[in-house]
């Protein structure tokens, strides 16, 4: 058995083309006996703001493998320095059950999510609907940043202008070349709201404060998921998701939609129909395009034995006996 950290890592490299498609290739066969992964259950305790998710799945085709996703998100942790989530993976051996790897890295997490990400964004630009974009980031933590270093490793060219906000403040010096040249930190997030082609949202708020209508035929990247007041998507309904069963629950933007507005399974479309049938040909170029992704353990385990696979190969990280 092998143990990764964030270090093994980043020793491994980090090649966001590469891991685009090995998410596309998880999706190609999602929605078979080739991908399992049951409902995934959230562990609460004392402070009901926090929680431990477990996501297991089982995700065959090339990949090959099992395993376990352990992800905390306590939100408070930011008050004493410390990061607010903490995930660690275990990996198993599909034929036999023995546990091949334990991936201790909160870095592996973040790759997946701006993966997935960048799956949609890539559907999305080969729409072409414009030569060049306006980017909105309202929340800059590590999940923000890193969709950004994907973003302009994958679509740098195409990025006209970036606009920031962050509640506690955007130190200029976190904003590295060629992102300092292209990006402004505003002042309130309604500036970025109002003037971005693709907005994301990866903040931790506990409540929503997005209450105006976005701007047509924007992209809205709701990763952090618990943004929007209801009210304010009532015109949206070019409506992307990773998974009905998952997202429309646990107090999330599609749930709330759900619950005030009707929203069904039948509105939205998957990821899947995004990258196989070419669902977002089906959208004018008028409408704006919500993408609420859950997060899916079938994506954690396909980059986490990727790694696992290359850390082998090249001799990194610490052997643990059985």
């Amino acid at each position: 058995m092998i143990y990764l950290n964030d270090g093994h890592i980043r020793e491994l490299g980090i090649n966001w083309q590469l891991l685009m498609s090995l998410i596309e290739s998880t999706l190609h066969i999602m929605d078979t006996p080739e991908v399992v992964q049951p409902l995934k259950p959230y562990l609460r305790f004392k402070d009901p703001s926090n929680r431990i998710i477990a996501m297991p799945s089982f995700v065959g085709g090339e990949t090959d493998i099992s395993g376990i996703k352990w992800i905390a998100s306590f939100p408070g942790n930011i008050k004493i320095g410390k990061p607010r989530a903490h995930s660690a993976i275990i990996l198993n051996s599909p034929d036999t059950g023995v546990p091949v790897a334990v991936i201790n890295s909160g870095l592996l997490s973040e790759l997946r999510t701006a993966a997935v990400s960048a799956v949609m964004l890539h559907q999305y630009m080969a729409l072409e609907r414009r030569h060049r974009y306006r980017v909105g980031m309202i929340g800059w933590g590590p999940i923000g940043r890193r969709h950004m270093e994907m973003l302009l490793a994958l679509h740098g060219d195409k990025i006209d202008k970036v606009k920031l906000f962050d509640l506690k403040g955007i130190d200029p010096a976190t904003l590295k070349r060629p992102l300092n040249l292209k990006a402004n930190i505003s002042n309130t997030w309604q500036e970025v709201y109002r003037e971005s082609d693709i907005l994301f949202t990866c903040t931790s708020s506990s409540t929503r404060y997005i209450d105006e209508a976005p701007l047509l035929g924007s992209l809205l990247m709701n990763i952090s998921l618990r943004e929007y007041i209801p009210q304010s998507l009532s015109a949206v309904k070019a409506i992307v998701v990773d998974n009905w069963q998952e997202v429309c629950r646990e107090n999330t933007d599609i749930e709330q939609l759900h619950k005030q507005s009707g929203l069904c399974e039948e509105d939205v479309v998957t990821l899947r129909d995004v990258t196989h049938s070419r669902a977002l040909e089906n959208f004018s170029p008028s409408e704006t395009i919500l993408f609420s992704p859950m997060g899916m353990a079938a994506f954690d385990m396909t980059l986490a034995a990727y790694y696992w696979r290359e850390a082998v190969k090249q001799g990194v990280g610490v052997r643990l006996d059985d």
